[in-house]
């Protein structure tokens, strides 16, 4: 008889990560690789938060700390809100997490129950998808495009709240959103979170890429909303992704839930990444510099990528992707990226990572490398495409 394997195991693979052991093999084969799969910053975290990590391993026990986190980086991010965008947190309110993926974690658990109902925009993130799969929730995908802007809007919420008796129990809104760039802007932000709230839909904002804009700062929920959950992340703005290390803003009512969760799932965040987190927002001018290379790397690519043929792209508002519709050159994604990692070395992700019904047509690349990677991709590209 053999023995019962549960099927949360059975969700969909990131893809992307797929792409990067992929690309991995070619280069341990000693062929060279243009990384534009991965939203990897190619900086390290500032110099502040190496010395901050280096004092902390002798000076501190890197012992366990409380499941919420350091009280001290907790009030440093409450004072993150008041400085950037005007609005004051509570400390209280503050989880720090095990990157966001433990915020997202978190979030599913203790808002939703096994057959709730969650929207989300498609193409989007694809963990939120198979997390909330895992976890025995409903995924509700909202079919967004270049009319509205990539985002979810309360015509497209409200037309899946009556799609059955159940109506909805959560919305996720990504700003900038993963994979297209585009944002929700604050008048539409206030309108889906005035019909979340009307209707008793728990919002959750994935603010992962505050901090990465061009033009327009990103609003947060925080600004329009006691009742939202509030996902960020020191992996992209601050550049320390294997630092494993983020945090929610979390509403009082499930401020208990999470916390038991949190002791539970996860103990408490890693100790050595908070220590080191301290100085990070000390660093906003580096930090900032190394935004300014990524609007550079994106107008390379804005400019350059129609030369290959990939001409009809997402605005990119924010965060550091690009999104292209690619069918007039394939009805495969997966295997168009393939056959292009193949032939001219230039790593991107297919579309169906992120959109399982039509992103058979669209791709994503990632700007968050090196310039020179950006300008030899598109020279590739282009030879290659003629």
């Amino acid at each position: 008889m053999s023995i019962k394997v549960s099927k949360r195991g059975t969700i969909p693979p990131f893809i992307v990560m797929d792409v990067l052991r992929a690309a991995n093999e070619r280069e341990a084969q000693g062929e060279g690789v243009l990384h534009l799969e991965v939203g990897q910053p190619c900086t390290s975290a500032p110099k502040l938060v190496l010395e901050a990590a280096a004092a902390a391993l002798t000076e501190d026990l890197i012992g366990y700390t409380d499941s919420l986190g350091l009280p001290g980086l907790r009030r440093r991010i409450a004072q993150y809100y008041s400085d950037t965008h005007g609005v004051k947190v509570d400390s209280e309110r503050v989880v720090v997490t095990t990157g966001s993926s433990g915020g997202f974690v978190l979030s599913f658990m203790a808002a939703f129950d096994i057959g709730d109902r969650v929207a989300l925009a498609s193409p989007g993130y694809p963990a939120y998808r198979n997390i909330l799969k895992a976890v025995g929730v409903e995924a509700v995908e909202l079919q967004v495009g270049p009319e509205t802007n990539f985002q979810p809007t309360p015509e497209l919420v409200d037309k899946a709240q009556n799609e059955t008796s159940q109506g909805l129990d959560g919305l996720i809104v990504a700003s900038p959103s993963n994979p297209t760039g585009t944002m929700v802007h604050e008048a539409e932000m206030k309108a889906l979170v005035e019909y979340c709230r009307e209707r008793g839909i728990r919002l959750i904002s994935d603010e992962v890429y505050h901090g990465i804009t061009y033009g327009t700062r990103a609003e947060t929920a925080l600004r329009l909303s006691d009742e939202a959950i509030v996902v960020n992340s020191f992996s992209k703005y601050f550049s320390m992704t294997g630092w494993r290390l983020g945090w929610m803003v979390v509403p009082e009512d499930l401020h208990r839930s999470i916390e038991c969760l949190a002791q539970n799932l996860f103990v408490s965040p890693p100790t050595l990444s908070q220590h080191a987190c301290l100085k990070v927002f000390d660093c906003r001018e580096e930090l900032d510099a190394n935004v300014a290379r990524y609007a550079e790397n994106r107008r390379v690519l804005l400019d350059r990528l129609p030369e290959a043929g990939f001409e009809t792209l997402a605005p990119a508002e924010g965060a550091f992707y690009i999104y292209a519709d690619i069918a007039h050159m394939t009805n495969d994604s997966d295997e168009f990226c393939k056959r292009m990692l193949a032939e001219t070395g230039v790593a991107a992700t297919p579309g169906i990572d992120f959109d399982p019904g039509r992103g058979n047509r669209f791709m994503r690349f990632s700007f968050a490398g090196e310039l020179s990677d950006m300008t030899e991709a598109a020279d590739r590209l282009r030879h290659w495409r003629r």
